[in-house]
């Protein structure tokens, strides 16, 4: 339960050690070479040092828990840090900047390079979290599209004829997969067609998996590699279909997408293409752990600390995009 009173919010020195819990469960672990040796590390001290600071004597570097994480070399107290980090994870449709900034009591810009930083540590590794599905589970997976493109990107459909100003500018594209019950995994692409949209598919979503589409035709010759592929046809206002002890339906997939839609029209309003792919790793973040493990606040917060090992984002970095 959320205590806006625990000494972790208020106190630079208890969310140090909270966050040393976190990550250090069984003491300092250097982050330059690993020694993990306690009889090899030394808590420095000293007017002149700053609390938390230790010294490995095996690569003889300092130290501190906030060190190869999001939060290296702030100089935001740390408390605020966890703060934020817990509003960020907790609210299902995101905090805004501005909101950030009147409840922290920093300034607008740095409230905005924080909650970056926090959605860079809410980037999940598809890699090692393995495919989405497997034998006798569902993927639904579908396309939308949200907020106007910043480029004159002319379509691979038009080939070769030139790009035409429209009243209706075009509008980034999204690809979305989620498992029945599980987890969800959505893409800023530069353009929906059938390779790429393939391409996200097969590298996200086991084979073996039953696949459930709308009508689109990007997904009839991929959904043919997959266990079975059924499609409900929007068009005809079918919108869910029973086929014997299944339903056929794209209806979680819509449910991401609108959440990720009200969030960022009602909280977030603007967004730059360029930090498009941030903004869908902070509602990934949050459904996985609302929908699929279905665990608190609290612990999806703490989670969110325990992610933000091993990732930067300085200013140097925050501009560039991020394609599937």
């Amino acid at each position: 339960m959320f205590d806006l009173t625990n000494e972790i919010y208020t106190d630079t020195d208890k969310a140090r050690e909270h966050l040393e819990a976190i990550h250090w469960p069984n003491g300092p672990v250097c982050p330059h070479c690993g020694n993990n040796n306690a009889e090899r590390i030394t808590k420095m001290q000293g007017k002149s040092t700053r609390p938390g600071v230790y010294k490995c004597n095996e690569c003889r570097k300092p130290f501190s828990v906030t060190v190869g994480t999001v939060f290296e070399r702030s100089k935001i107290p740390l408390n605020k840090w966890v703060l934020a980090s817990h509003l960020m994870a907790a609210s299902k449709k995101g905090m805004s900047a501005h909101q950030l900034h009147r409840m922290l009591g920093v300034t607008y810009k740095t409230a905005w390079f924080m909650a970056h930083r926090i959605r860079e540590a809410m980037k999940e590794d598809n890699d090692t979290s393995g495919p989405l599905g497997g034998e006798g589970k569902t993927v639904e997976a579908d396309e939308t599209y949200h907020g106007r493109r910043e480029d004159g990107y002319v379509s691979p459909q038009r080939k070769g004829r030139p790009y035409l100003k429209r009243k209706k500018p075009l509008k980034r594209t999204i690809v979305g997969l989620v498992e029945r019950g599980g987890r969800v995994r959505t893409f800023h692409v530069k353009h929906a067609t059938k390779d790429s949209v393939r391409d996200i598919l097969v590298r996200n979503a086991d084979r073996k998996s039953i696949l459930y589409t709308d009508e689109s035709n990007l997904y009839p010759t991929t959904g043919k590699e997959y266990a079975k592929h059924g499609t409900v046809k929007h068009s005809a206002k079918e919108y869910a279909r029973h086929e014997g002890d299944t339903v056929v339906h794209t209806n979680t997939i819509e449910n991401v997408f609108s959440v990720f839609k009200r969030g960022m029209i009602g909280v977030y309003q603007h967004c730059g293409e360029a930090h498009l792919h941030r903004y869908l790793a902070e509602f990934d973040f949050r459904y996985n752990r609302r929908t699929a493990l279905k665990i608190s606040d609290a612990e999806r917060a703490e989670d969110l600390l325990r992610m933000a090992r091993g990732k930067r984002l300085t200013y140097r970095r925050i501009g560039e995009a991020s394609y599937a």
